[in-house]
């Protein structure tokens, strides 16, 4: 019989923390500013730092209040337009105080010279870099964005920036390039096939 009771005991104290975590989840919510929302969509998301805050959310908060648009190496014009659009601004050239923009890079880290130190590890604000304590360390390439705040704290100099290849979800056609060798693939009707 006492097993039963302490059955019927814990059962009771779940759905009375229950009922407790759901009125807090209700009365306590926060509510976020969907205007911050659609401008931290717009960022990269390397939470490198660059712009002067501690990550992406950070400065999608600051633009919202009023911050400029043009303090993102990272996202470059493309993201400029992109927030200016959003906010109905003009678009600015990339502010030189934060960084230049330039081509996405990658960390890669030269395992065989890599000692496990995992300072690496603890600097990554995306966890993109794998290993454990005295054992070789690695990068998930398509989780890296490229902030470049592994590459500091490495005590042996193992880690490499290099240019991000392309992946088929992130691959584009250069449209521009294409019409300049073939001006005649823009006079070609196209059928549709029903």
């Amino acid at each position: 019989m006492s097993i039963v009771s302490a059955i019927i005991a814990l059962g009771v104290l779940a759905l009375i923390f229950g009922l407790v975590l759901g009125f807090a989840a209700v009365k306590f919510r926060v509510e976020s500013d969907p205007i911050v929302d659609q401008i931290d969509a717009i960022l990269p998301q390397t939470q490198c730092g660059q712009c002067g805050y501690p990550g992406c959310r950070p400065y999608a908060e600051a633009i919202a209040n009023g911050d400029e648009i043009n303090k993102c190496p990272p996202g470059g014009e493309a993201t400029i337009k992109e927030l200016a659009d959003l906010m109905g601004v003009e678009a600015k050239p990339l502010d030189s105080a934060h960084g230049e923009e330039a081509v996405k890079t990658v960390a890669v880290i030269r395992e065989d010279e890599c000692i496990g130190c995992t300072k690496c590890i603890q600097a990554c604000p995306v966890d993109a870099i794998l290993g454990a304590a005295k054992q070789m360390h690695t990068v998930i390439a398509h989780e890296c964005t490229g902030c470049d705040l592994c590459v500091e704290p490495c005590p042996v100099d193992c880690i490499d920036m290099v240019a991000e290849r392309p992946r088929p979800e992130t691959w584009q056609w250069d449209l521009g390039q294409i019409q300049q060798r073939h001006p005649e693939a823009q006079a070609i009707p196209v059928k549709m096939v029903e």
